[in-house]
């Protein structure tokens, strides 16, 4: 009877299901993923934070310039621009040069030969050497310090050549310009000014100079009385040249 049952009605037939478990071998794209589904993407952005915006009339560089007007003032730094003004006031040679890359042994090296000739290397931040500088007449040397730099002070003006000798084996120092005696000069110009002679020499050109002045003057007005004086010299030589041969022409008779 169950034989029957199951030949007319196969679909009652008892059996048991085959399970398959299969392994996602894709690899997952963390950068792009792969689009949600609209239902999901829906709900993700409904459920989005949002946070107030900032107003539109503020803008970076506003906050920026509140900022700094909000910064104390070092007291350290007014210390050290009154000594870089000091410097500048009492050196008659002031060198401003550009640094490029360089090691700190290097720069040892170059401080100790130029303080062996009463050279000074220093080197400050551009805001300290603006606030030295201020309303004095060194104000023109600000554009000169918009990189890395260093500054190379002495009391003595006829030292240029001695520093152009030194920094000429150092070549990650670039002169750029200098004040020597109070005055501004460029890069040419303390060139120049090396290659000048020094003070006593140029007292004794200068010398030399006026005393070849003052004797040409005089021989120029003593030379019509010397000429005159030759002539009549001549003169009167060849007079006696005359009485002497008559003299002799005479005795003869």
């Amino acid at each position: 009877m169950a034989n029957l049952v199951q030949k007319t009605l196969p679909l009652t037939k008892t059996s048991t299901p085959a399970l398959q478990f299969l392994r996602f071998r894709g690899k997952i794209n963390i950068q792009r993923p792969k689009a949600p589904h609209y239902e999901r993407a829906r709900v993700i952005a409904v459920t989005q934070p949002k946070y107030p915006e900032a107003p539109k009339s503020k803008t970076c560089f506003q906050s920026r310039t509140e900022r700094f007007q909000q910064q104390v003032e070092n007291p350290y730094n007014d210390i050290i621009a009154r000594e870089v003004r000091n410097w500048l006031e009492h050196s008659q040679l002031v060198a401003i040069f550009h640094l490029n890359s360089i090691t700190s042994d290097e720069i040892f090296k170059v401080r100790v030969d130029l303080h062996k000739q009463n050279l000074h290397l220093k080197s400050y931040g551009r805001k300290i050497i603006g606030e030295a500088v201020k309303d004095t007449r060194y104000e023109a040397i600000m554009p000169l310090f918009h990189s890395n730099h260093c500054i190379v002070f002495s009391p003595d003006q006829q030292r240029v050549s001695t520093l152009l000798k030194i920094t000429r084996r150092v070549p990650q120092m670039v002169l750029l310009g200098g004040i020597v005696e109070k005055t501004l000069l460029s890069r040419n110009e303390l060139m120049a000014y090396a290659q000048m002679p020094g003070l006593q020499a140029a007292q004794a050109q200068l010398v030399q100079t006026l005393n070849q002045a003052a004797g040409n003057l005089v021989q120029q007005l003593q030379a019509h009385q010397n000429s005159f004086v030759q002539v009549l010299d001549v003169h009167a030589k060849g007079e006696a040249k005359d009485s002497t041969q008559e003299s002799k022409e005479e005795t003869k008779e």
